[in-house]
């Protein structure tokens, strides 16, 4: 019971910090979480159902990330943009370029929806795996509810506008980013964290304004559309901590680029991580009756820390 009670002390304890003090966003829709301990840090308006844009295109990768995990889908595996996709498709959007009849391995499909944003090579990847984007999307929405993303739903494979049939919410949003990070660290770092990809002798950046302005900074997605403003979903990480981020609803692409950088910065500048136990620390002893020893030792399988505001003691005492 006294190790139960000191663990809930602390789960208590932490949610009331992110009060003491607050980022000043111009975002209508703001979200900063850190990973490990599951302390909001920010929350403005996270669970109001939004367009999700191009961030719908995290749940394809994840979608496609959970088939290569399972072996039944090959990273080498070619699929071929069909004539009709290219018609419905080229240069619709972001694009990745991919010209009628070509064939495109499924690793260089996850570089030019992560990367480019693709819309073309969405459709292709989700026809490709599925038969058909319709089948696809079933996919995408049944794994949303396995993950518990209860207020989101898939009507495309990219996030194109289609009249409010795909919707997601901030907070929805994070639990996909923590589930890819942590379902699938190695896809997430070589898919989610590169700086530009080079397809049909066309070279684009990665849209994401964290990547080489923010420490740490590892991935995720952007987003836009006319009804979702500006958007993304970014994370970093700086020694054991990680910070998810997510902003929508912004005028601009430059209002995008100062509100993650700001809000990133905030999160690992003012807050800070304290260590409390060390996997296999013993945290306290438990009195034992009719046993072959009066008390047992309570270790802790993992390592526990406390989230608190730089120089405030209090908070970390």
């Amino acid at each position: 019971m006294r190790i139960l009670s000191l663990l809930a002390l602390l789960f208590l304890a932490q949610p009331a910090l992110a009060d003491v003090a607050s980022f000043k966003t111009q975002a209508p829709i703001a979200y900063l979480v850190d990973a490990h301990s599951g302390v909001v840090l920010l929350d403005k308006a996270s669970a109001k159902r939004i367009p999700t844009a191009s961030m719908a295109k995290m749940m394809t990768a994840y979608v496609a990330f959970e088939a290569i995990r399972a072996g039944k889908l090959d990273r080498k595996a070619t699929f071929t943009m069909r004539p009709a996709t290219w018609a419905n498709w080229n240069n619709r959007g972001s694009s990745m370029f991919l010209r009628s009849g070509q064939q495109v391995s499924v690793e260089n499909l996850l570089h030019g929806i992560l990367t480019l944003s693709g819309n073309d090579a969405s459709v292709v990847l989700a026809e490709g795996i599925s038969g058909s984007e319709k089948a696809f999307t079933d996919e995408m929405n049944a794994t949303a509810e396995r993950l518990g993303m209860k207020d989101s739903r898939f009507g495309t494979a990219n996030g194109w506008p289609d009249r409010g049939g795909t919707y997601s919410t901030a907070r929805d949003l994070g639990v996909l980013a923590k589930r890819i990070i942590e379902d699938h660290p190695d896809l997430f770092h070589e898919f989610f964290n590169q700086p530009s990809f080079r397809w049909n002798n066309i070279s684009q950046p990665n849209r994401n304004p964290l990547l080489g302005a923010v420490e740490g900074a590892d991935g995720m997605k952007t987003g836009h559309s006319n009804e979702a403003g500006y958007c993304l979903v970014g994370t970093a990480q700086r020694g054991p901590r990680r910070l998810i981020m997510v902003v929508a609803g912004l005028p601009s692409m430059q209002s995008r680029v100062d509100e993650a950088r700001g809000m990133m910065r905030w999160g690992f500048d003012n807050w800070q991580e304290k260590p409390l136990f060390n996997p296999g620390q013993t945290v306290t002893r438990v009195p034992v009756q009719l046993g072959t020893g009066d008390v047992v030792q309570a270790v802790t399988p993992h390592r526990i820390s406390m989230l608190g505001l730089r120089g405030d003691p209090g908070a970390l005492s």
